[in-house]
């Protein structure tokens, strides 16, 4: 049996100051792939100027006012509207179906980052006739990114883009119907929030959000280990109603977790699972 390889200083450095964050501020990155964390940590002490991991935590410790812009670096915030518009297209067609047998329906949006998940959903709920009906819960661990999806503005240069994967979603409508250029910037009707629900919310340790029909939950796992995504599959299978979907990103699988058969196939080209009860 080959030895353990022994851990670098800089190892050491990073464990040390994701122990120093959880314990300072409770933000709980231990459990997310430790490759991302060191990639991200790196760009952090060249963005701040410092020569160590160390000195970045002992930065982290002292200015309170500093945690806010590291969770930029800490996670992702990178997205854009209908994303993969073939998942939203599996939605509209076969998801979307069996919701509207349902006189109410509750959508989580898990790691919404600034929000361009969410306003998709939310025409596309829209477009199906199916919005007024449904609250959407937005959560992420990110204030910062969560105050941007509260507002709603996109630079108009990314609008070409949203328009384009709204389109191959099967958009039953221009995408310019629910925004107003203003100043360089797109900023989407406030009726489309009306029923979203804006909330601080960790996978890694918060509990069941509610009793959902479709939990949506995108290149967020990628980023935890084994043990951490097998916590966020439980948490999702416990907040799926009967018969409730749950949707993944396509670098993502549920085929390693002990919660997987909890779930049935459902589209699985677009990773789009049925809460199974059996």
């Amino acid at each position: 049996m080959s030895p353990t390889p022994q851990p670098t200083v800089e190892d050491i450095e990073i464990q040390l100051l994701l122990e120093a964050v959880f314990l300072r501020y409770h933000y709980d990155f231990r459990h997310y792939a430790r490759a991302s964390i060191k990639r991200r940590l790196l760009q952090a002490r060249l963005h701040f100027g410092v020569p160590t991991i160390t000195a970045l935590q002992e930065r982290l410790l002292h200015d309170p006012d500093m945690m806010g812009q590291m969770l930029g670096f800490l996670t992702v915030q990178v997205s854009e509207m209908f994303r993969d518009p073939s998942y939203f297209r599996a939605l509209r067609e076969q998801v979307l179906p069996h919701l509207k047998t349902y006189p109410s329906l509750k959508v989580w949006i898990a790691g919404s980052s600034t929000g361009e998940e969410v306003y998709s959903m939310a025409i596309l709920f829209k477009e199906e006739g199916l919005l007024d009906r449904t609250i959407i819960y937005a959560t992420d661990i990110n204030p910062h990114a969560l105050a941007a999806a509260k507002a709603g503005i996109y630079p108009l240069d990314r609008i070409r883009k949203f328009t384009e994967n709204h389109q191959k979603s099967g958009g039953r409508s221009s995408l310019s119907d629910y925004y107003t250029a203003d100043y360089g910037r797109a900023v989407f009707d406030s009726s489309l929030r009306a029923n979203v629900v804006f909330s601080d919310h960790s996978l890694v340790s918060d509990a069941v959000f509610g009793e959902m029909q479709l939990i949506s939950c995108r290149n967020v796992m990628i980023y935890f280990d084994r043990a951490l995504q097998d916590r966020a599959v439980g948490l999702f299978k416990d907040s799926l109603g009967r018969n409730g979907f749950l949707g993944i990103g396509s670098k993502e699988t549920l085929r390693f977790s002990r919660h997987v058969d909890a779930f049935r196939d459902f589209v699985l080209p677009e990773k789009i699972y049925r809460r199974h009860d059996g």
